[in-house]
C-alpha cells in the first residue's frame, strides 16, 4: 500500500463536524454503516483472568459475552451495535485462539441479525506483542505473529481490524518522566509515525485481501499514558498542559494509519480522534462519560461531540445488579446514542453537540484544546506541512500551546502555567530542519536510552 499524506482538511470549517456524520462513511459487518447519519454503541469488554487458561475456556467466555450483549440490545430495542474484542495476549500469541473467538462471536451475531434485523459489526484488536523482555522488536519475529493474527481473525469473522501500536514508546517513557518536550515530539511524532507507516501498510494489505475493513489505531501507549499520569485536578505528577501537548502530537501519528490505507472507524481510546476526523473526514470511535468503568477523564461529555461510535473503553465480564457488566454498559451506551440519533433526526444535532462541548470546555487544558473548534485549528496546523512528519508534529505542538496561551475563560494554576511557558520556550528553540532534528535526537537517545534500537524504525 502507498502512503498518501493529508495536506488539506476534510471539512471547510469546524462547525461542519457533528456526531453520526463523517465525510467518508464506512460500511462494515451486517448491514452497518458508520458515520452515515446515525451513531452506534461500541461495546468493549475483557474476559475474567481464569478464562485465559485454555482456548476452550476463552471461547466459552466470549460466547457468553456476545450473547449477553446481543440479547440486551434486542430486549431494549436498539437498532445497531459494534462489539470490540481487544485480545488478551494469548489470543494474539496463538493466532488460532483469536480466530476461534472471532468465529464464535460472529456466528452468534449473525443469528441475531438474521432473526431480529439488528445491524452489527465485530472489531478485533490484536495486542502489539512486538517486544522482548528487555526491548521492543518492532520488525522482528513477533511482527510475523501479529500479521498472522490479523490474517486469521479476518478470515474468521472480524469486520474491523485495529491495534494499539507501541512505536516510539521506549523514548516516550524516558522523555515524559523528564518533562522533555523535544523527546516527546521525537517519540510520538517521528518514531511513532515511522512505525505506523510500516505497520498499517501491512494491516491494510491484509484487510484488502480478506475483504474486511482496515479501521485504525490509537496512541494509547503514549498520549493516554500522559493523560493517566496527569490524572485529575489535584494531581501534580505531570502538568495537564504537557498531557494535552502529547495528545496534540499524537494526532499526526494516529493520522498515519489513514495515510497507509485505513478508512476508520478510528479506535475508541484515541482522544486525538477529533483532530484526525477534522483532517481525514473518516468516522471515529470515542469514549468518555460512559467509560468510567475503565478510567476517569476530564472531558466525558465533550469528547462525545463528534463521535460516530460511542464506547465504554473496557469492562471485565462479571455480574452486576442490572445484569452482567456488558449488558449494563451496552445499555447505557445505547441510550446515549438514542439521544444523539434523535437530535440528528430532529435537526438539533449542533445544539446537542455544543452543549456536550460547553459542559467540559473550561474544566481542564485537555478538554479546552480538544473542543472541536480548537481541535480543528490544530488539524489546520498539521496539514500545513502534511508531507513532513517532523514539521507537522511540531506544528501540532505549537498550535496546542498557542491555543492555551491565548485561551479565553480557561483558568490554569501556576503549576500549569509554568509548564506551559517552559514547553512553549522549548518548542520555539527547536530547529525547523527535519533532518537536523532527527539525527540529533537519534544520537542523543542512542546514548541516553539503552533499550532504544534505531533498527526498529529502519534508521
Amino acid at each position: 500500500m502507498a502512503i498518501n499524506r493529508f495536506t488539506t482538511m476534510a471539512y471547510s470549517e469546524a462547525d461542519e463536524m457533528v456526531f453520526g456524520h463523517a465525510k467518508k462513511p464506512v460500511k462494515a459487518g451486517l448491514d452497518l454503516e458508520i458515520g452515515a447519519g446515525y451513531t452506534t454503541a461500541e461495546v468493549n469488554y475483557a474476559p475474567r483472568p481464569e478464562a485465559g487458561e485454555s482456548m476452550e475456556k476463552l471461547v466459552n467466555e466470549y460466547q457468553r459475552i456476545t450473547k449477553d450483549i446481543m440479547a440486551r440490545m434486542v430486549q431494549v430495542g436498539f437498532p445497531s451495535v459494534v462489539l470490540e474484542t481487544e485480545h488478551v495476549q494469548q489470543m494474539t500469541n496463538n493466532p488460532s485462539w483469536g480466530a476461534a473467538v472471532a468465529h464464535a462471536q460472529k456466528t452468534i451475531m449473525e443469528e441475531y441479525h438474521e432473526e431480529y434485523g439488528i445491524k452489527c459489526a465485530l472489531r478485533h484488536t490484536p495486542g502489539d506483542i512486538r517486544e522482548h523482555k528487555e526491548f521492543m522488536d518492532l520488525r522482528g519475529d513477533k511482527m510475523g505473529v501479529v500479521m498472522e493474527s490479523f490474517e486469521q481473525i479476518a478470515e474468521s469473522g472480524a469486520d474491523l481490524l485495529s491495534i494499539e501500536s507501541m512505536g516510539g514508546k521506549e523514548i516516550f517513557d524516558y522523555a515524559v518522566l523528564r518533562n522533555d518536550v523535544p523527546g516527546m515530539l521525537y517519540a510520538i511524532g517521528c518514531l511513532g509515525t515511522m512505525d505506523m507507516d510500516y505497520l498499517w501498510q501491512e494491516i491494510s494489505s491484509v484487510a484488502q485481501k480478506k475483504g474486511v475493513v482496515s479501521a485504525g489505531d490509537t496512541d494509547c501507549a503514549q498520549a493516554n499514558t500522559a493523560m493517566f499520569i496527569a490524572g485529575g485536578l489535584l494531581d501534580k505528577n505531570l502538568a495537564h498542559t504537557l498531557a494535552i501537548l502529547a495528545r496534540a502530537i499524537s494526532a499526526p501519528r494516529s493520522l498515519a494509519a489513514y495515510e497507509a490505507g485505513a478508512v476508520g472507524p478510528g479506535k475508541d481510546c484515541g482522544y486525538e480522534n477529533i483532530i484526525v476526523k477534522a483532517i481525514s473526514g473518516m468516522p471515529m470511535s470515542f469514549e468518555g462519560k460512559t467509560s468510567t468503568c475503565a478510567h476517569s477523564d476530564v472531558m466525558g461529555n465533550l469528547i462525545m461531540q463528534c463521535c460516530d461510535l460511542w464506547s465504554n473503553e473496557s469492562v471485565e465480564y462479571h455480574g452486576e445488579f442490572g445484569g452482567t457488566t456488558v449488558q449494563c454498559w451496552s445499555e447505557s451506551l445505547n441510550y446515549d446514542c438514542a439521544l444523539m440519533n434523535t437530535a440528528l433526526k430532529s435537526g438539533n444535532e449542533k445544539i446537542l453537540r455544543d452543549l456536550l462541548m460547553a459542559s467540559d470546555r473550561f474544566r481542564d487544558p485537555q478538554s479546552y484544546v480538544l473542543a472541536y473548534d480548537n481541535a480543528y485549528a490544530v488539524g489546520e496546523a498539521i496539514v500545513k506541512d502534511g508531507e513532513d512528519i517532523f514539521l507537522r508534529a511540531k506544528n501540532a505542538a505549537i498550535a496546542c500551546c498557542d491555543t492555551l496561551n491565548n485561551s479565553e475563560g480557561l483558568e490554569m494554576t501556576k503549576f500549569e502555567l509554568g509548564a506551559l511557558a517552559k514547553a512553549t520556550a522549548e518548542l520555539d528553540a527547536i530547529t525547523s530542519e527535519s533532518e537536523t532534528f532527527m539525527s540529533e535526537c537519534m544520537e542523543r537517545f542512542k546514548a541516553e536510552v539503552p533499550v532504544f534500537k534505531p533498527e526498529n524504525y529502519a534508521l
